[in-house]
């Protein structure tokens, strides 16, 4: 079967974004299908945990298409993993704001409340996620065991 070049390009997006190591909900349905390069060199930075790139290529990217609800959630994931907490909470508002059925975004913003100690801010976002997904979905699996991870390590804490 003869692939095209954006077949092969949305083919390198998904692989891409399978490499994604910290739960995989990164983007949201439009992925598969974005073959932007930026867009693409944003995933490839993600994969080489290179957050500076990542914001750098996002920001191309929703500098051409500010509705690029997929785009900011990486921005949000990239600041986040840098720690810069304000402005991740920023970018994952906005990629709702966008398209509020992002479960990418949703579990993204579940785990920065985790993060800054926020577990019922994580548990809203996890219900968000079970009624968004109509079947068990990755976004909400990743995020429920993120929530029980918090929970059992805050447990320990707790006890000690």
């Amino acid at each position: 079967m003869k692939r095209t070049a954006r077949g092969w390009a949305a083919a390198l997006i998904l692989c891409s974004g399978a490499a994604i190591g910290d739960g995989g909900g990164g983007g949201g349905d439009a992925q598969a299908v974005n073959v932007d390069p930026d867009f693409s060199a944003g995933v490839t930075a993600i994969a080489a945990k290179n957050w500076q790139q990542v914001i750098a290529s996002m920001g191309t990217v929703i500098q051409r298409d500010p509705k690029n609800a997929d785009a900011w959630n990486y921005m949000g994931y990239a600041f986040r993993q840098m720690g810069e907490m304000d402005k991740s909470f920023k970018q994952y508002e906005t990629a709702l704001q966008l398209d509020p059925k992002h479960r990418g975004a949703h579990e993204y913003l579940g785990e920065a409340y985790l993060q800054v100690g926020k577990l019922a801010k994580a548990e809203e976002q996890l219900k968000v996620l079970d009624k968004l997904c109509f079947l068990p979905c990755e976004e909400y699996s990743d995020l429920k065991k993120h929530i029980a991870k918090y929970k059992q390590e805050h447990r320990a804490s707790a006890s000690q």
